[in-house]
């Protein structure tokens, strides 16, 4: 059943890890004008709360609905559980058969769930299935501890990632969705994401068509009806709690024509999904059959004003983890699902404390566009580079052949390759992500005693 994750392979668009995406300066510009916007609202669908609609091959919106409010993003959350995993799989942490233990706290998770034990383990690939399909909060959990540790961390991890990708209305307390005031989103945000895991992970992105999943001995049905029921749905997420009411991102795809869509806060399921497959019908006129923009990088493309927080209590300090604790590899590992670049499997080390910083909004200018004010530079905000290269796999082979000769220097600090364009051609930074200023430093001294080029610098 895992072959589906490699069902979209075809359609790679670009080679971009996590930490790198808003601001490596490829965003192209959508054109979102002000009649555009103001069409939208006027024929708002009343059966939903918020919404957007976006052409994927031009990357402009096509109908916003209250798309910068904040609200709940429910089992939505488990989109970017699943965008961070693909990030550590493609880069060779984890193969679909790695297996990952259930901790007492994965276990404890309310329903919806597997009703895993304490102590039994769950291939990754079940553990994406799960998710898919069945929105295992379990299964969330279960990643979340074996990528970041502690559940807390890994949503730190979720945060930053969201900030990096121009999600900059969005906070992640949690790897499931379950119910936490301060977990928000935004309907263009969901765009956003949806928008980067399709063209950031083509080899993945297939396993949101999967309809059914069998976990032992039991078979799940996929949430998202219109997969069953609107020709050309390919994926991806639905989501519910009381707060939050009914969620549901879509991608569809018919010829040429390829369609995003969010809606958020629908009363029921069948009102949500009649809202998403209406706004659908109303926009397809409007699509274009172009070829799909080759960057990946939709944070820009689809900057809006940053809402106002809603009134409660304010976010807590939270840090970017600068650390992550890989879990041991299997004794007997399976080939990863999808040909991956090369990178040596790194020591496992014990998980560093963070140093809290409060979040930040990302600033993300560009013409005709609102900004943000720029933020403080974050304090674990720093990379080390050790390498630019045309190639994402020469790139990616030499992260694993630095942290290979230097594990206790770079465990824990995530591996990414950002991209930029030079004469015209496209060039991949290899770079470790997580550090302070000062630690990035000291990191690329020792680098260098050890003969190794690179440079400590701060984050686009």
């Amino acid at each position: 059943m895992f072959v589906q994750l490699q069902s979209r392979g075809r359609r790679r668009r670009s080679w971009v890890l996590p930490q790198n995406a808003a601001r490596v300066g490829l965003a192209v510009l959508i054109g979102l004008s002000t009649s555009l916007a103001n069409t939208g609202e006027a024929l708002a669908d009343k059966r939903v709360k918020a919404a957007i609609v976006v052409d994927a091959n031009n990357n402009n919106v096509l109908y916003s609905q209250s798309a910068d409010t904040l609200r709940s993003p429910a089992s939505l959350t488990k989109i970017m559980t699943l965008y961070v995993l693909f990030a550590y799989m493609r880069a060779g942490r984890f193969s679909a058969d790695t297996p990952l233990k259930v901790s007492k706290h994965a276990a404890g998770q309310a329903p919806t769930k597997l009703y895993l034990k304490p102590g039994q383990t769950i291939s990754v690939k079940d553990c994406i299935h799960a998710l898919v399909t069945k929105s295992a909060n379990d299964a969330a959990a279960v990643v979340a501890e074996n990528i970041g540790g502690t559940e807390e961390n890994f949503a730190r991890i979720m945060t930053q990632t969201a900030r990096n990708l121009g999600m900059k209305n969005t906070t992640y307390r949690n790897a499931s969705g379950l119910p936490n005031n301060e977990q928000m989103t935004t309907a263009r945000d969901q765009a956003i994401l949806a928008m980067h895991i399709m063209r950031d992970y083509p080899e993945y992105y297939g396993v949101f068509e999967t309809k059914y999943f069998e976990y032992k001995g039991r078979k799940y049905r996929n949430h998202n009806r219109l997969l069953f029921s609107y020709k050309g749905t390919n994926g991806i997420k639905t989501g519910y709690t009381r707060a939050s009411g009914f969620n549901l991102t879509a991608s569809v795809e018919r010829g040429n024509k390829h369609l995003v869509g969010v809606v958020l806060g629908g009363a029921s399921s069948a009102s949500r999904n009649a809202a998403m497959e209406s706004l659908f019908d109303r926009h397809w006129s409007k699509a274009t059959t172009g070829k799909p923009k080759s960057t990946g990088l939709i944070a820009s493309l689809l900057g809006g004003p940053t809402p106002p927080r809603p009134s409660r209590k304010p976010a807590v300090a939270v840090a970017v983890a600068s650390a992550v604790q890989a879990p041991a590899a299997p004794q007997a590992p399976a080939p990863a699902p999808a040909p991956l670049p090369a990178v040596a499997k790194p020591a496992v080390a014990k998980p560093a404390m963070a140093q809290p910083r409060p979040i930040v909004q990302a600033s993300l200018t560009s013409p005709n566009r609102l900004s943000a004010p720029e933020p403080a530079r974050p304090m674990d905000d720093y990379h080390v580079q050790v390498g630019s290269y045309t190639s994402p796999a020469d790139a990616q082979n030499r992260l694993g052949m630095v942290r290979q000769r230097a594990p206790e220097l770079l465990d824990g600090h995530l591996p990414f390759t950002a991209t930029f364009m030079k004469d015209n051609r496209e060039w991949y930074r290899a770079r470790f992500a997580g550090f302070s200023k000062s630690d990035a430093r000291s990191t690329c001294e020792a680098l260098k005693r050890m003969s190794l080029d690179c440079i400590a610098l701060a984050a686009e």
